[in-house]
């Protein structure tokens, strides 16, 4: 099951994306159901309810017409791991804990939805905007230490990731902080795709593109710490709960080829690592992370606001 936020006409609202890509608006086939997706899932039922009236119908919307919003609007919490697959550590020389997962928090404000547009800061501001596919794992039943072993009983489905990363921020200090939380840098979405239908994490692959350019290539059981290891791992300290999203970590770049002038052009790298291979988010990009079962998704870059004082961020 593939849920969706969309907004189509100047209303919101939920949905399932049926295999005709067409949605079918929860608001017409369940009346009483919320509207936000996190308080479903805080119900012991949501999800099953969600399916039960799905079942058998056909969208009335097409996927085509509407545009997809980030589905989790504000979750209590949203984790994210550094250095959790061996290519990226490969490639950095950096090192992290062989024990315990290297983990920070992003904000809901840093994210935008499919296919909605990334801000790419001003270079005045900073110049090494570098994507991150990820897998992003979507908790829907509450729970504290959790052993790995029930770990999958508390996730609600999966979800593709792009976690924008501003470098010069994020080395300032030893929170990455503010260098992962700049204004819509990152995205998730299309949908969150329910774990029967996506099945073992460890079995796909991630995939991001640039322009049609493959960047990165890897398989999931690449990473160092699995789901269940790291949803086991937040557990002990902290009440996972429903709508908190998980990002599982980024590949290394992939190897540059003959013809591509762009990824073996080092001087046109600004971040603390030179990696062949590597080339930074622009405006007027399309970015693509791709994880084989699960979906697409794309947004293009465009230009952050100017920097210059503002009381407010205009709507």
């Amino acid at each position: 099951m593939k849920i969706v936020a969309y907004q189509f006409q100047g209303l919101r609202g939920l949905g399932v994306v049926d295999d005709a890509d067409a949605i079918i608006p929860l608001a017409e086939t369940d009346p009483g159901l919320p509207s936000d997706l996190i308080r479903i899932l805080e119900s012991p039922d949501g999800l099953d309810r969600i399916r039960r009236t799905s079942a058998g119908r056909r969208g009335s919307i097409a996927l085509s017409d509407v545009t997809l919003k980030p589905f989790l609007g504000r979750p209590n919490a949203m984790w994210a791991l550094a250095l959790n697959f061996k290519t990226h550590i490969a490639e950095t020389g950096l090192t992290t804990s062989p024990d315990y997962p290297h983990i920070f928090l992003r904000t809901g404000a840093s994210f935008v939805g499919h296919r909605e547009a990334l801000r790419c800061p001003p270079p005045e501001v900073a110049r090494a905007f570098d994507y991150e596919g990820e897998l992003a794992v979507v908790i829907g039943r509450a729970g504290r230490h959790i052993p790995p072993e029930k770990a999958f009983e508390h996730i609600a489905g999966y979800t593709c990731l792009n976690e924008g990363s501003v470098r010069e921020y994020q080395i300032q200090n030893r929170q990455f902080g503010l260098g992962k939380n700049f204004e819509e840098s990152g995205s998730y979405g299309p949908w969150l795709m329910t774990t029967d239908e996506f099945g073992d994490p460890a079995r796909q692959r991630v995939t991001t593109r640039v322009n049609g350019v493959t960047r990165q290539d890897s398989t999931l059981d690449d990473m160092l710490f699995d789901v269940a290891h790291v949803v086991s791992y937040l557990s002990e300290g902290y009440c996972l709960r429903p709508g908190d999203l998980i990002a599982m970590g980024t590949p290394g770049a992939l190897k540059p080829g003959p013809n591509d002038a762009d990824g073996r052009d080092m001087s046109k790298q600004y971040g603390p690592f030179k990696v062949p291979g590597l080339v930074h988010m622009r405006p007027g990009d399309l970015v693509e992370v791709e994880i084989s079962g699960l979906g697409i998704l794309a947004n293009p870059v465009t230009d952050d606001l100017p920097r210059e004082y503002r009381a407010a961020v205009p709507v």
